[in-house]
């Protein structure tokens, strides 16, 4: 491996760290870290609900969607109706990895301003007193959701192809959302100091490894089950760290 490749891997793993620094407010500030838990936990039930539904209903729905196959024989439907219900299991719960935090911030924004202040108030320095309004926080979580949902197909055509469609769409998806996650999570500080979109990526270049190491590093985490909720806070408090950083170095 090159200079430019350990640079690059130094990167990543400098991002993923922010993650740790993040969860080290559950030590530090409990009471806190348990009250940006809250939104997580809604959205997370929510998600369990709709899960718990579609493994009960989605059998049926998969004999309604192919009347094709009634007259093929009994063993060659059962397979082929077998996989698509797999496949729509997985499906759906990657779509409920992808799309958590964004339908979590559209639920929590107040719950994890108050983290971003208090993260700010700690680091010192000079900091935003007022956040970006719980409609605006709404709307752009909203449109994280909606990115995962397209994110989603993606992975879906992906994983279509022979051999190692599956694994490359799994690990294209988790690092794509991860990249997404981080750009959203960091814009929420960026933002309330009256940054635009543009003004942030020109900030943020040269960052890369930074922002794709700390968001793979959270987009793994809701691959376990009750990670999302537990890590939420910390993800929250992470970023705004790492947004910090990227400030003070400009």
């Amino acid at each position: 491996m090159g200079p430019a490749g350990a640079s690059r891997l130094q990167g990543v793993a400098h991002g993923a760290a922010f993650l740790g620094r993040g969860l080290a407010l559950w030590r530090r500030r409990p009471g806190l870290m348990l009250l940006g838990m809250v939104p997580a936990l809604i959205v997370a039930c929510a998600m369990a609900l709709l899960l718990v539904a579609l493994v009960v209903w989605l059998d049926d729905l998969v004999g309604w969607a192919t009347p094709f196959a009634d007259g093929w024989d009994p063993a060659a439907r059962t397979v082929f109706r077998a996989a698509l219900y797999i496949g729509g299991l997985f499906g759906a719960g990657f779509l409920g990895v992808v799309t958590f935090t964004g339908l979590t911030l559209a639920v929590g924004d107040p719950f994890y301003e108050r983290i971003w202040s208090e993260v700010e108030a700690m680091l010192g320095g000079p900091a935003p007193s007022e956040g970006l309004g719980w409609w605006r926080g709404a709307r752009d979580g909203l449109a994280l959701a909606g990115l995962g949902f397209v994110l989603t197909i993606g992975v879906f055509v992906v994983g279509l192809l022979p051999l190692v469609g599956t694994v490359a769409g799994v690990v294209v998806g988790i690092a794509v959302a991860g990249w997404l996650l981080a750009r959203e999570l960091v814009s929420r500080p960026l933002e309330a100091r009256g940054m635009g979109r543009a003004e942030q990526a020109a900030l943020l270049e040269g960052h890369g490894g930074s922002m794709l190491g700390f968001g793979v590093a959270v987009q793994a985490c809701f691959l376990v089950p009750f990670g999302g909720i537990l890590v939420m806070p910390a993800a929250v408090a992470g970023a705004t760290m790492l947004a910090r950083e990227v400030l003070d170095a400009a």
